[in-house]
């Protein structure tokens, strides 16, 4: 399940990436029940991009911006009360390690979902029963 963390240059303190992203990780998991897991766990994967300065613009004007994107299978992320909790808990994570600095209402999640069938896991696509089965081995 990758996420990409995209921040404007300056949105958290030099080395306060490698922290967001086990923190969103570790929301991510949480909030569906798989803390520990240990087929999905190694499975949450994430860039980070870090976009100049006067590269982020918002209504065309530059600005500084963070903005965490999953992609996951249909099933993931699929439940409201999930995700307003886990959107929450990315955006209070951005804030806080920003040092209260990075404005809320310039914290954007997403998700976007995998068609059924279309994820590979361990080297072999699956559909949404097959995932569910090895993650459950897990």
């Amino acid at each position: 399940m990758p996420l990409t963390l995209t921040l404007s240059e300056g949105v958290l303190p030099v080395g306060k990436e490698k922290e967001a992203v086990q923190l969103i990780t570790d929301s991510l998991l949480k909030n569906h029940g798989l803390t520990g897991n240990t087929v999905m766990t190694p499975n949450i994967t994430a860039n980070v991009h870090i976009v100049p300065k006067g590269s982020s613009f918002s209504g065309g004007e530059e600005f500084l911006g963070a903005w965490a994107e999953w992609k996951v299978p249909s099933f993931a992320l699929a439940d409201q009360a999930v995700i307003k909790q886990h959107f929450a808990e990315v955006t209070e994570i951005i804030y806080k390690l920003s040092g209260g600095k990075q404005s809320k209402d310039n914290i954007y999640v997403n998700v976007v979902h995998a068609v059924d069938g279309g994820w590979n896991l361990d080297g072999k696509a699956m559909n949404n029963e097959e995932l569910g089965a090895a993650i459950s081995e897990g």
